[in-house]
């Protein structure tokens, strides 16, 4: 596969950044994931304004339009002969003496990776268990989508490697966080329950995405502080990422749900199925009919 990387477009094998870029050093970069569908980056205008908000906050200067970065996609698209492709967007703080730096990062490393992916109609169920590490606190006000990835992979490795299982964190205070790599939602009595930004989860794009379809279709929302017994509690229950789109969730431990045959989950699904060929941002859904 090709890779993009600070204007250039190479084989994977051929791309390196320097031992002395911040990002490897002190982890100060940020990336973001989504993909296309039919060469269309889904939802890439709030990818890029909730990477041009962390950016800000870690002083790297470079910020991105819709115009660039697409045609960028574009142009990767085409070397790697895809349609339909998962996306990892990624800016690196640059090169840096060896010490923590307090100036700007004026000459950051940009890189887009990709790889291919098949798109299905079909919802693909998951079971979910409790992990027993806690989902960490953010390094500043909120949480960014940053190199700072270990305790993801900790607890990634406590789950296993099943693709079909996903780990729920809580937080050290034991409120419901979110999955390893995904928002978690829930329904009951027709009302939408997710855990609240207060506990330092990430706000996903398609957690935004799935906020702002509830509200277009008036499906009421409640964000909080909820501990396990509530989530277990569901009728419904589902897992969201910008790759795996909306995953129902089959069963918590020895709790069953509704999976792939929950009502909201396939109505939210078929929503988001009928906008992902066309959206630029999540503004946008005030504008469908």
């Amino acid at each position: 596969m090709y890779i993009y990387i600070n204007g250039e477009i190479l084989p994977k094998e051929k791309a390196y950044v320097s031992v002395f870029d911040h990002g490897f050093m002190y982890g100060v970069g940020l990336f973001e994931t989504f993909r296309t569908y039919n060469k269309h980056p889904f939802l890439l205008d709030s990818h890029l304004e909730r990477l041009n908000k962390g950016l800000g906050q870690l002083n790297i200067t470079r910020r991105f339009q819709r115009e660039e970065i697409n045609a960028i996609i574009q142009r990767l698209l085409t070397e790697n002969r895809l349609e339909n492709a998962y996306i990892r967007f990624n800016v690196s703080a640059g090169i840096g003496e060896i010490g923590l730096q307090t100036t700007p990062y004026n000459d950051s490393n940009v890189i887009m990776y990709m790889k291919p992916l098949q798109t299905t109609e079909k919802l693909t169920e998951k079971n979910a268990d409790w992990l027993k590490i806690n989902r960490n606190t953010p390094e500043g006000s909120e949480r960014l989508k940053s190199h700072h990835y270990l305790n993801n992979l900790l607890a990634k490795r406590e789950i296993g490697d099943d693709v079909l299982t996903e780990g729920i964190f809580l937080t050290k205070e034991g409120y419901v966080a979110e999955g390893i790599t995904s928002n978690l939602f829930w329904i009951k009595d027709k009302f939408l329950y997710t855990p609240s930004l207060e506990t330092g989860i990430l706000n996903g794009i398609t957690r935004q995405y799935i906020l702002a379809q509830a509200n277009r279709t008036g499906l009421e929302v409640r964000e909080g502080l909820y501990f396990p017994d509530e989530l277990l509690q569901a009728d419904e229950v589902f897992a969201t990422n910008s790759i795996q789109e909306i995953i129902p969730i089959k069963s918590i431990g020895l709790n069953n749900y509704k999976g792939a045959e929950g009502q909201m989950v396939q109505m939210l699904h078929k929503e988001y199925k009928k906008s992902c060929s066309t959206l630029w941002s999540i503004a946008e859904l005030g504008g469908i009919r």
